[in-house]
């Protein structure tokens, strides 16, 4: 499974507009070579840089199996991030460059799961169903 976006390349900057200094919306992915058998995606958007530990961004489950996610769509159930809300958190280091991890997640079965779980409830749940994964890496120091 490969996982990319066309707003930005794998270890490059990520644009303002999809962080805290600018729209805070994601950043529109597109998904190739999904695995058969995928019954659902599960997205978890993280930051492993921040200084209290790794800062989760956004989590996204129940996502039907499909080639892309658009800017700023919320395409499946939205978990807790550590901004303490259920919907993207875009990059807003502190201090300096830091580096966001876009994991992007195929299983085999159908997690029926409420909204507003955390990123280990989620990966609790998805244990022994991932059928394949990627990661997309893209890096931001505000301006």
């Amino acid at each position: 499974m490969e996982l990319t976006s066309p707003s930005f390349e794998n270890g490059t900057m990520i644009p303002q507009e999809f962080t805290c200094q600018g729209e805070d919306i994601s950043p529109e992915l597109r998904i190739a070579n999904i695995p058969e058998g995928t019954r659902q995606l599960v997205l978890i958007v993280d930051d492993p840089d921040a200084p209290v530990g790794t800062w989760i961004h956004w989590v996204v489950y129940g996502i039907e199996p499909r080639n892309s996610i658009q800017k700023g769509e919320i395409p499946g159930i939205q978990g807790m991030n550590d901004f303490q809300r259920k919907d993207y958190g875009g990059p807003c280091p502190p201090s300096g460059k830091h580096r966001y991890f876009f994991k992007l997640y195929a299983l085999d079965t159908d997690l029926l799961l409420a909204p507003g779980l955390t990123k280990a409830e989620v990966l609790k749940a998805m244990e022994g169903h991932i059928l394949d994964q990627s990661e997309l890496i893209g890096l931001y120091e505000k301006q």
